[in-house]
Protein backbone atom coordinates (compact mmCIF):
# COMPACT_ATOMS: atom_id res chain seq x y z
CA UNK A 1 0.00 0.00 0.00
CA UNK A 2 1.37 3.44 -0.75
CA UNK A 3 2.04 5.63 1.81
CA UNK A 4 -0.56 7.40 2.96
CA UNK A 5 -0.99 11.27 2.74
CA UNK A 6 -3.32 13.65 4.90
CA UNK A 7 -4.60 15.37 2.03
CA UNK A 8 -6.09 12.07 0.56
CA UNK A 9 -8.48 12.33 3.76
CA UNK A 10 -11.49 14.10 4.53
CA UNK A 11 -13.25 14.63 7.94
CA UNK A 12 -15.42 11.63 8.84
CA UNK A 13 -18.98 11.22 7.67
CA UNK A 14 -21.68 11.32 10.17
CA UNK A 15 -22.92 8.07 11.13
CA UNK A 16 -26.79 7.98 11.77
CA UNK A 17 -26.82 4.72 13.94
CA UNK A 18 -27.23 6.14 17.59
CA UNK A 19 -23.91 4.72 18.54
CA UNK A 20 -21.15 6.17 16.42
CA UNK A 21 -17.83 5.12 16.10
CA UNK A 22 -15.01 6.99 17.77
CA UNK A 23 -13.64 9.87 15.27
CA UNK A 24 -10.15 9.39 14.79
CA UNK A 25 -8.06 12.51 14.17
CA UNK A 26 -6.54 12.63 10.57
CA UNK A 27 -2.72 11.85 11.50
CA UNK A 28 -3.70 9.08 13.49
CA UNK A 29 -5.35 7.47 10.68
CA UNK A 30 -2.81 7.55 8.50
CA UNK A 31 -0.35 6.02 11.21
CA UNK A 32 -2.81 3.35 11.74
CA UNK A 33 -3.13 2.25 8.28
CA UNK A 34 0.58 2.23 7.88
CA UNK A 35 0.71 0.11 11.19
CA UNK A 36 -2.06 -2.47 9.71
CA UNK A 37 -0.22 -2.95 6.61
CA UNK A 38 3.36 -3.61 8.35
CA UNK A 39 1.90 -6.25 11.49
CA UNK A 40 -0.94 -8.21 8.59
CA UNK A 41 1.58 -11.13 8.49
CA UNK A 42 1.22 -11.15 11.91
CA UNK A 43 -2.22 -10.76 12.41
CA UNK A 44 -2.93 -12.03 16.14
CA UNK A 45 -0.67 -9.59 17.69
CA UNK A 46 -1.86 -6.60 15.22
CA UNK A 47 -3.79 -4.17 16.87
CA UNK A 48 -6.28 -4.48 13.73
CA UNK A 49 -7.62 -6.83 15.66
CA UNK A 50 -9.08 -4.43 18.41
CA UNK A 51 -10.94 -2.48 16.17
CA UNK A 52 -14.28 -2.05 15.97
CA UNK A 53 -15.68 -3.01 12.51
CA UNK A 54 -17.37 0.03 12.16
CA UNK A 55 -14.44 2.60 12.83
CA UNK A 56 -12.11 0.00 10.14
CA UNK A 57 -14.75 1.08 7.68
CA UNK A 58 -14.33 4.84 8.26
CA UNK A 59 -11.08 4.72 8.11
CA UNK A 60 -10.71 3.01 4.96
CA UNK A 61 -14.11 5.01 3.11
CA UNK A 62 -12.15 8.20 2.71
CA UNK A 63 -9.43 6.45 0.37
CA UNK A 64 -9.59 6.60 -3.54
CA UNK A 65 -10.90 3.22 -4.80
CA UNK A 66 -7.66 2.00 -6.09
CA UNK A 67 -5.95 2.02 -2.91
CA UNK A 68 -9.27 0.21 -0.93
CA UNK A 69 -8.18 -2.45 -4.03
CA UNK A 70 -4.97 -2.05 -2.87
CA UNK A 71 -5.61 -2.85 0.79
CA UNK A 72 -7.77 -6.08 0.16
CA UNK A 73 -4.94 -7.85 -1.18
CA UNK A 74 -2.69 -6.93 2.16
CA UNK A 75 -4.22 -10.11 4.08
CA UNK A 76 -7.29 -12.14 4.89
CA UNK A 77 -8.34 -9.75 7.26
CA UNK A 78 -8.56 -6.93 5.81
CA UNK A 79 -10.17 -8.58 2.49
CA UNK A 80 -13.03 -9.48 4.58
CA UNK A 81 -13.31 -5.97 6.23
CA UNK A 82 -13.35 -4.51 2.49
CA UNK A 83 -15.72 -6.88 0.98
CA UNK A 84 -18.38 -6.91 3.77
CA UNK A 85 -22.01 -5.07 2.40
CA UNK A 86 -21.64 -2.45 5.37
CA UNK A 87 -18.54 -1.19 3.82
CA UNK A 88 -19.49 -1.59 -0.10
CA UNK A 89 -22.57 0.59 1.22
CA UNK A 90 -20.32 3.38 2.67
CA UNK A 91 -18.05 3.76 -0.79
CA UNK A 92 -22.03 3.84 -3.31
CA UNK A 93 -20.48 7.67 -3.23
CA UNK A 94 -17.62 6.57 -5.34
CA UNK A 95 -19.15 6.49 -8.40
CA UNK A 96 -15.76 7.14 -10.54
CA UNK A 97 -15.03 3.98 -12.48
CA UNK A 98 -11.28 3.18 -12.16
CA UNK A 99 -9.97 2.34 -15.99
CA UNK A 100 -7.29 -0.47 -15.71
CA UNK A 101 -5.67 -2.91 -18.04
CA UNK A 102 -6.28 -6.56 -16.79
CA UNK A 103 -4.20 -9.50 -18.11
CA UNK A 104 -4.99 -12.84 -19.51
CA UNK A 105 -2.98 -15.61 -16.81
CA UNK A 106 -0.50 -17.07 -19.61
CA UNK A 107 -1.77 -20.67 -19.16
CA UNK A 108 -4.90 -22.45 -17.79
CA UNK A 109 -2.98 -24.61 -14.95
CA UNK A 110 -5.20 -24.64 -11.87
CA UNK A 111 -4.50 -22.24 -9.46
CA UNK A 112 -5.12 -22.56 -5.34
CA UNK A 113 -5.23 -18.34 -5.33
CA UNK A 114 -6.87 -17.31 -8.60
CA UNK A 115 -5.98 -13.25 -9.22
CA UNK A 116 -6.74 -10.70 -11.87
CA UNK A 117 -3.47 -8.88 -12.39
CA UNK A 118 -4.36 -5.08 -14.18
CA UNK A 119 -1.96 -2.44 -14.26
CA UNK A 120 -3.65 1.28 -13.19
CA UNK A 121 -2.30 3.95 -15.43
CA UNK A 122 -2.86 6.57 -13.60
CA UNK A 123 -0.95 5.43 -10.70
CA UNK A 124 1.70 3.53 -12.27
CA UNK A 125 1.06 0.44 -10.26
CA UNK A 126 -0.43 -2.94 -10.21
CA UNK A 127 -3.25 -4.33 -8.62
CA UNK A 128 -4.55 -7.69 -7.50
CA UNK A 129 -8.26 -9.10 -7.65
CA UNK A 130 -9.01 -11.83 -5.92
CA UNK A 131 -11.36 -14.57 -7.84
CA UNK A 132 -11.34 -16.71 -4.92
CA UNK A 133 -15.09 -16.25 -4.06
CA UNK A 134 -16.01 -17.81 -7.67
CA UNK A 135 -16.61 -21.44 -6.80
CA UNK A 136 -15.05 -23.14 -9.71
CA UNK A 137 -11.88 -25.28 -10.00
CA UNK A 138 -10.08 -22.98 -12.52
CA UNK A 139 -10.69 -19.43 -14.12
CA UNK A 140 -9.65 -17.82 -16.85
CA UNK A 141 -10.88 -14.14 -17.33
CA UNK A 142 -11.18 -13.28 -20.87
CA UNK A 143 -13.10 -9.69 -21.29
CA UNK A 144 -15.56 -7.03 -19.70
CA UNK A 145 -18.07 -4.67 -20.00
CA UNK A 146 -19.56 -2.55 -17.87
CA UNK A 147 -17.40 -2.84 -15.03
CA UNK A 148 -18.32 -6.47 -15.08
CA UNK A 149 -15.66 -9.82 -15.82
CA UNK A 150 -16.38 -12.25 -18.02
CA UNK A 151 -14.48 -15.87 -17.73
CA UNK A 152 -14.28 -19.23 -18.69
CA UNK A 153 -15.01 -21.68 -15.25
CA UNK A 154 -14.53 -24.86 -15.12
CA UNK A 155 -17.55 -26.41 -13.32
CA UNK A 156 -16.83 -28.20 -9.85
CA UNK A 157 -17.21 -31.56 -9.52
CA UNK A 158 -19.17 -33.06 -7.19
CA UNK A 159 -17.10 -35.18 -4.42
CA UNK A 160 -17.73 -38.81 -3.82
CA UNK A 161 -19.24 -39.33 -7.66
CA UNK A 162 -17.56 -40.95 -11.01
CA UNK A 163 -17.60 -38.18 -13.49
CA UNK A 164 -16.71 -39.05 -17.25
CA UNK A 165 -13.74 -37.08 -18.93
CA UNK A 166 -16.23 -35.38 -21.25
CA UNK A 167 -18.23 -33.89 -17.96
CA UNK A 168 -14.62 -32.52 -16.07
CA UNK A 169 -14.11 -30.73 -18.80
CA UNK A 170 -17.41 -28.84 -19.17
CA UNK A 171 -16.39 -25.06 -19.06
CA UNK A 172 -19.04 -22.16 -17.43
CA UNK A 173 -19.09 -18.69 -18.74
CA UNK A 174 -19.54 -16.75 -15.55
CA UNK A 175 -19.98 -12.73 -15.05
CA UNK A 176 -18.75 -11.18 -12.23
CA UNK A 177 -17.84 -7.83 -10.26
CA UNK A 178 -14.39 -8.71 -8.47
CA UNK A 179 -15.10 -5.41 -6.44
CA UNK A 180 -18.22 -6.54 -4.95
CA UNK A 181 -17.62 -10.62 -4.70
CA UNK A 182 -20.99 -10.93 -6.74
CA UNK A 183 -21.29 -13.45 -9.60
CA UNK A 184 -23.56 -15.28 -11.99
CA UNK A 185 -23.42 -18.09 -14.12
CA UNK A 186 -24.61 -18.05 -17.81
CA UNK A 187 -26.14 -20.79 -19.80
CA UNK A 188 -24.10 -23.99 -20.40
CA UNK A 189 -22.10 -24.11 -23.37
CA UNK A 190 -20.21 -26.90 -24.48
CA UNK A 191 -16.18 -27.12 -23.76
CA UNK A 192 -15.34 -26.21 -27.47
CA UNK A 193 -16.37 -23.08 -27.39
CA UNK A 194 -13.84 -22.50 -24.65
CA UNK A 195 -11.26 -22.96 -26.76
CA UNK A 196 -11.71 -21.79 -29.71
CA UNK A 197 -14.38 -18.86 -29.26
CA UNK A 198 -13.35 -15.15 -28.90
CA UNK A 199 -16.23 -13.47 -26.20
CA UNK A 200 -17.77 -10.07 -26.71
CA UNK A 201 -19.68 -8.63 -24.06
CA UNK A 202 -21.46 -5.23 -25.17
CA UNK A 203 -23.80 -5.20 -21.51
CA UNK A 204 -25.08 -8.36 -20.32
CA UNK A 205 -28.11 -8.16 -22.12
CA UNK A 206 -25.73 -9.33 -25.28
CA UNK A 207 -22.78 -11.60 -25.18
CA UNK A 208 -21.32 -12.92 -28.45
CA UNK A 209 -18.52 -16.17 -29.24
CA UNK A 210 -17.34 -15.87 -32.12
CA UNK A 211 -15.88 -18.71 -34.47
CA UNK A 212 -14.44 -18.93 -37.85
CA UNK A 213 -17.47 -21.38 -38.61
CA UNK A 214 -20.01 -19.89 -35.93
CA UNK A 215 -21.57 -17.04 -34.15
CA UNK A 216 -23.28 -17.44 -30.89
CA UNK A 217 -25.50 -15.05 -29.77
CA UNK A 218 -26.70 -14.26 -26.02
CA UNK A 219 -29.54 -12.62 -24.73
CA UNK A 220 -31.05 -12.26 -21.60
CA UNK A 221 -33.70 -9.28 -22.15
CA UNK A 222 -36.44 -11.21 -24.54
CA UNK A 223 -37.48 -14.71 -25.80
CA UNK A 224 -35.16 -15.94 -28.28
CA UNK A 225 -36.95 -17.74 -31.44
CA UNK A 226 -35.31 -20.49 -33.81
CA UNK A 227 -37.69 -19.84 -36.46
CA UNK A 228 -35.71 -19.09 -39.49
CA UNK A 229 -32.83 -17.39 -37.22
CA UNK A 230 -30.96 -20.05 -35.88
CA UNK A 231 -30.13 -23.12 -34.01
CA UNK A 232 -31.03 -22.80 -30.51
CA UNK A 233 -27.60 -24.18 -28.41
CA UNK A 234 -29.60 -23.37 -24.83
CA UNK A 235 -31.16 -21.57 -23.15
CA UNK A 236 -31.03 -18.44 -24.10
CA UNK A 237 -28.18 -19.23 -26.69
CA UNK A 238 -28.64 -19.02 -30.38
CA UNK A 239 -25.94 -20.04 -32.54
CA UNK A 240 -25.69 -18.86 -36.50
CA UNK A 241 -23.07 -19.41 -39.39
CA UNK A 242 -20.53 -17.23 -39.19
CA UNK A 243 -20.62 -16.51 -42.95
CA UNK A 244 -17.15 -14.73 -42.96
CA UNK A 245 -14.57 -15.92 -46.05
CA UNK A 246 -11.95 -16.75 -43.84
CA UNK A 247 -11.47 -16.83 -39.60
CA UNK A 248 -12.33 -13.51 -37.85
CA UNK A 249 -9.52 -11.92 -36.01
CA UNK A 250 -9.54 -8.82 -33.37
CA UNK A 251 -13.20 -8.72 -33.12
CA UNK A 252 -14.52 -5.73 -31.36
CA UNK A 253 -18.05 -4.35 -30.81
CA UNK A 254 -18.50 -0.58 -31.49
CA UNK A 255 -22.04 0.76 -30.46
CA UNK A 256 -24.27 -1.70 -32.66
CA UNK A 257 -22.09 -3.48 -34.32
CA UNK A 258 -19.03 -6.13 -34.80
CA UNK A 259 -15.96 -5.51 -36.91
CA UNK A 260 -13.74 -7.96 -37.42
CA UNK A 261 -10.78 -8.33 -39.91
CA UNK A 262 -10.51 -11.38 -42.44
CA UNK A 263 -7.24 -12.52 -44.36
CA UNK A 264 -8.11 -12.84 -47.84
CA UNK A 265 -5.14 -13.70 -49.49
CA UNK A 266 -2.87 -16.99 -49.84
CA UNK A 267 -0.26 -18.37 -47.79
CA UNK A 268 2.55 -16.59 -49.29
CA UNK A 269 0.73 -12.98 -48.98
CA UNK A 270 -1.71 -11.82 -47.15
CA UNK A 271 -4.67 -9.23 -47.54
CA UNK A 272 -6.56 -8.21 -45.27
CA UNK A 273 -9.93 -6.75 -45.00
CA UNK A 274 -12.26 -5.12 -42.34
CA UNK A 275 -16.08 -6.41 -42.01
CA UNK A 276 -18.86 -5.40 -39.92
CA UNK A 277 -22.22 -6.74 -39.00
CA UNK A 278 -24.76 -5.19 -36.61
CA UNK A 279 -25.79 -6.58 -33.49
CA UNK A 280 -28.89 -4.67 -32.41
CA UNK A 281 -31.07 -7.61 -33.49
CA UNK A 282 -30.37 -11.74 -33.80
CA UNK A 283 -31.75 -11.77 -37.08
CA UNK A 284 -28.59 -9.36 -38.43
CA UNK A 285 -25.87 -11.08 -37.65
CA UNK A 286 -25.36 -12.94 -40.29
CA UNK A 287 -25.67 -10.57 -42.77
CA UNK A 288 -21.44 -9.09 -42.94
CA UNK A 289 -20.48 -6.25 -44.85
CA UNK A 290 -17.23 -5.13 -46.13
CA UNK A 291 -15.42 -2.01 -45.23
CA UNK A 292 -13.34 -0.02 -48.09
CA UNK A 293 -13.45 2.87 -49.93
CA UNK A 294 -10.85 3.49 -52.86
CA UNK A 295 -9.48 6.12 -51.36
CA UNK A 296 -8.26 3.75 -48.53
CA UNK A 297 -5.39 2.75 -51.33
CA UNK A 298 -2.95 0.46 -50.31
CA UNK A 299 -3.61 0.96 -46.22
CA UNK A 300 -3.91 -2.72 -45.28
CA UNK A 301 -0.65 -3.66 -47.18
CA UNK A 302 1.56 -1.40 -45.20
CA UNK A 303 0.81 -3.02 -42.17
CA UNK A 304 2.22 -6.89 -40.81
CA UNK A 305 -0.41 -8.88 -38.81
CA UNK A 306 -3.05 -5.75 -38.29
CA UNK A 307 -5.16 -5.68 -35.52
CA UNK A 308 -8.23 -4.22 -34.42
CA UNK A 309 -8.56 -2.05 -30.59
CA UNK A 310 -11.42 -0.28 -29.49
CA UNK A 311 -11.32 3.16 -29.38
CA UNK A 312 -12.51 5.37 -26.31
CA UNK A 313 -14.77 7.72 -29.02
CA UNK A 314 -17.63 5.19 -30.20
CA UNK A 315 -17.24 7.23 -33.75
CA UNK A 316 -13.63 5.73 -34.01
CA UNK A 317 -10.93 2.58 -33.84
CA UNK A 318 -7.50 2.26 -34.31
CA UNK A 319 -5.70 -0.67 -36.09
CA UNK A 320 -2.67 -1.42 -35.17
CA UNK A 321 0.56 -3.38 -36.85
CA UNK A 322 4.27 -3.31 -38.14
CA UNK A 323 4.89 -0.96 -40.72
CA UNK A 324 6.54 -2.76 -43.48
CA UNK A 325 9.96 -0.83 -44.62
CA UNK A 326 8.76 -1.95 -48.48
CA UNK A 327 6.32 -3.78 -50.34
CA UNK A 328 8.68 -6.85 -50.79
CA UNK A 329 7.54 -9.84 -49.59
CA UNK A 330 8.53 -10.55 -46.57
CA UNK A 331 9.99 -7.29 -45.68
CA UNK A 332 11.11 -6.20 -42.24
CA UNK A 333 9.28 -3.78 -40.28
CA UNK A 334 10.56 -0.26 -39.08
CA UNK A 335 8.62 0.48 -36.24
CA UNK A 336 4.56 -0.19 -34.74
CA UNK A 337 2.21 1.97 -36.16
CA UNK A 338 -1.26 2.54 -34.72
CA UNK A 339 -3.93 4.23 -37.03
CA UNK A 340 -7.06 5.64 -36.57
CA UNK A 341 -10.32 5.36 -38.65
CA UNK A 342 -13.43 7.85 -38.20
CA UNK A 343 -15.96 5.47 -38.44
CA UNK A 344 -18.41 8.35 -40.20
CA UNK A 345 -16.17 9.77 -42.71
CA UNK A 346 -14.41 6.74 -43.03
CA UNK A 347 -11.19 8.28 -42.84
CA UNK A 348 -7.54 7.29 -41.69
CA UNK A 349 -5.41 9.05 -39.97
CA UNK A 350 -1.84 8.25 -38.59
CA UNK A 351 -2.08 8.35 -34.26
CA UNK A 352 1.27 7.21 -33.27
CA UNK A 353 4.20 5.15 -33.95
CA UNK A 354 6.60 3.29 -31.77
CA UNK A 355 9.54 5.35 -31.39
CA UNK A 356 12.99 3.62 -32.51
CA UNK A 357 14.48 3.04 -28.88
CA UNK A 358 11.80 1.13 -27.89
CA UNK A 359 10.87 -0.52 -31.26
CA UNK A 360 14.40 -2.32 -30.79
CA UNK A 361 13.53 -3.91 -27.64
CA UNK A 362 10.66 -5.79 -29.90
CA UNK A 363 13.00 -6.84 -33.02
CA UNK A 364 13.97 -10.02 -31.07
CA UNK A 365 10.63 -11.02 -30.97
CA UNK A 366 8.79 -12.92 -33.99
CA UNK A 367 5.51 -11.52 -32.67
CA UNK A 368 4.09 -8.93 -30.25
CA UNK A 369 0.44 -9.04 -29.22
CA UNK A 370 -1.55 -5.89 -28.95
CA UNK A 371 -4.43 -5.23 -26.51
CA UNK A 372 -6.06 -2.03 -25.27
CA UNK A 373 -9.11 0.07 -25.49
CA UNK A 374 -10.37 3.48 -24.79
CA UNK A 375 -7.42 5.51 -25.67
CA UNK A 376 -4.51 3.37 -24.03
CA UNK A 377 -3.00 0.30 -25.80
CA UNK A 378 -0.33 -1.92 -24.63
CA UNK A 379 2.47 -4.12 -26.82
CA UNK A 380 4.13 -6.99 -25.18
CA UNK A 381 6.40 -9.87 -26.57
CA UNK A 382 8.75 -12.66 -25.63
CA UNK A 383 11.54 -11.82 -23.61
CA UNK A 384 10.88 -8.14 -23.63
CA UNK A 385 9.89 -8.17 -19.71
CA UNK A 386 7.52 -5.67 -19.73
CA UNK A 387 4.55 -3.75 -21.56
CA UNK A 388 4.90 -0.86 -23.76
CA UNK A 389 2.06 1.28 -23.90
CA UNK A 390 0.58 3.70 -25.63
CA UNK A 391 -1.86 6.90 -24.62
CA UNK A 392 -3.58 9.57 -26.00
CA UNK A 393 -4.92 12.61 -23.26
CA UNK A 394 -7.70 14.81 -23.35
CA UNK A 395 -5.81 17.31 -25.14
CA UNK A 396 -5.01 15.28 -28.21
CA UNK A 397 -1.80 14.62 -27.23
CA UNK A 398 0.13 11.27 -27.16
CA UNK A 399 3.27 9.51 -25.39
CA UNK A 400 4.82 6.24 -25.23
CA UNK A 401 6.26 4.76 -21.59
CA UNK A 402 6.65 1.76 -20.76
CA UNK A 403 4.81 -0.78 -17.81
CA UNK A 404 7.42 -2.04 -15.34
CA UNK A 405 6.98 -5.13 -13.08
CA UNK A 406 4.58 -7.74 -15.33
CA UNK A 407 3.44 -10.00 -12.42
CA UNK A 408 2.77 -13.02 -15.21
CA UNK A 409 5.26 -15.62 -15.78
CA UNK A 410 5.35 -17.41 -18.97
CA UNK A 411 7.28 -16.46 -22.17
CA UNK A 412 6.11 -12.66 -21.39
CA UNK A 413 3.88 -12.51 -24.29
CA UNK A 414 1.17 -10.79 -22.36
CA UNK A 415 -2.72 -11.12 -23.66
CA UNK A 416 -5.22 -8.53 -21.87
CA UNK A 417 -8.54 -6.55 -21.97
CA UNK A 418 -9.57 -2.87 -20.94
CA UNK A 419 -11.56 -3.25 -17.33
CA UNK A 420 -13.40 -0.78 -16.06
CA UNK A 421 -13.88 -1.33 -12.27
CA UNK A 422 -17.29 0.03 -10.93
CA UNK A 423 -18.42 -0.67 -7.51
CA UNK A 424 -22.36 -0.28 -8.55
CA UNK A 425 -21.93 -2.60 -11.49
CA UNK A 426 -23.91 -5.97 -10.58
CA UNK A 427 -24.06 -9.13 -12.87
Amino acid sequence: MKRCRSQSLSAPRQNQSTQSPPIIPLHHRCLLIRRVTAHCSAMDFSPFNLLPQETIHQIFAHLPLRQISAAKCVCKALHSALSSPAFLHLLRAQTIPLFLLALKPSNRHVSPHPTLHAFDPSSNQWLRFSLSFLPFSSLHPITSSHGLLYLWGSQPTSQGSCTTLAQSSQKALVVCNPLTSQYRILPQLGSAWSRHGSVLAGSLSVVLVLTELAVLYYSENRSLKCDNLGSCVSNNWLKFSSNLPSKPRSPVLVSNFMLVLCDLGSPWRSQWAMFKTEIGSADKIQHWIRMEKREWGDIFDILRRPRLVKAGNEKKLYMVGGLKSSYVLQSACSTILILRLDLESLEWEEAGRMPVEMYRCFLKSSKFKVFGGGDKICFSAKRVGRLALWEENADGKAEWRWAEGVPVGGDGLCRGFVFEARLEAAP
